[in-house]
């Protein structure tokens, strides 16, 4: 079994943090900011060409991460493989041992580095966790009897606030009747949007751990309410983060440079103290089986997190 389904199933507050793979085969940043989470976080998703941009293999990386003690969680889009090859990662991913997948349809490849890139789509996030379960049953998509078979903890992902919530609900169960038995949230950022979720999932047989990612600045907080489908930042957070830069102590004689990074880091620690606070609230109201931490290209900063959180 893996770790973060014994966690879950044992009513632990389950942690994930997400890590993306390089672009390019220099994993020496990546191998350093899993050491700093190793034995604080019950899996770590590892995400698989992400917003439709080329890098290392998501199974790759999650063999790296394996073998450096970590517990990796396979993420698998159905926008760059046909059913065959979808099958034939999998099969991989069992022969390493890893115990964690989670189905991902996928952006489409004209937001990506390679916008002419043919997307495939012939299977998507439900008909994944499909073929998981038939390959974990012994059997290939056609029927064919596997000689050894994986096993996977499955998930899959969800978003709290969409108008109407129904049509997510409605998602959630073709996507556990498909196999998944846990869901990571897209990132939320108050408290009543989660509140409203778990009232009206209360019903579903799954675990949901509630996306959190740290805000870096005013800026991305900006556009992320602009252009990512649902995900709202209020604005009394993005208050505090513009708060935190005006605030900084500058000291005498500062130069235009290091006040601009004084000021950066502030938002930063901000944003860092913003997480940590939403998930202490998250789980003392139990709105939640958990969280996963997308921290998106600043891993390093999993660990303060973590700590502002309790964790």
């Amino acid at each position: 079994m893996s770790l973060l389904r014994k966690a879950l199933e044992n009513g632990e507050f389950g942690v994930t943090a997400e890590m993306a793979p390089p672009k390019g085969i220099d994993f020496k940043h990546l191998i350093e900011c899993a050491g700093m989470i190793k034995g604080r976080v019950h899996g770590v998703n590892v995400t698989d060409f992400q917003s439709a941009v080329m890098r290392t293999t998501s199974l790759a990386t999650c063999k790296v991460l394996k073998d450096e003690g970590l517990e990796p969680v396979l993420q698998m889009t159905g926008r760059d493989r046909n059913r065959i090859a979808i099958q034939g990662e999998l099969l991989s991913a069992g022969l390493f041992e890893i115990k964690n997948m989670l189905a991902l349809t996928g952006d489409h490849t004209v937001v990506g580095d390679h916008p002419g890139a043919k997307p495939v789509y012939d299977l998507d996030s439900v008909g994944i966790l499909q073929t998981a379960e038939m390959l974990m049953g012994g059997s290939d998509m056609v029927g064919n009897e596997l000689k050894g078979k994986p096993e996977f903890y499955l998930g899959a992902c969800v978003t709290p606030r969409y108008a109407p919530l129904e049509v997510q609900i409605l998602k959630m169960e073709k996507k556990i009747k498909a196999g998944a038995k846990f869901f990571q949230t897209q990132a939320i950022f108050d408290i009543d949007t989660m509140k409203e979720f778990r009232e009206k999932t209360k019903h579903l047989d799954c675990k949901v751990l509630a996306g959190i990612i740290p805000l870096k600045n005013v800026g991305m907080a900006r556009f992320m309410n602009a252009n990512v489908p649902g995900i709202y930042v209020p604005e009394e957070v993005i208050e505090r983060i513009k708060a935190a830069a005006n605030n900084v102590e500058i000291p005498d004689g500062a130069t235009e440079k290091e006040i601009k990074k004084l000021k950066a880091n502030a938002r930063v620690q901000e944003g860092i103290k913003i997480s940590g606070e939403f998930i202490k609230q998250l789980r003392e109201e139990g709105l939640c089986d958990g969280v996963h931490i997308m921290a998106i290209g600043a891993e390093e900063n999993v660990p303060a997190i973590l700590d502002a959180a309790g964790l």
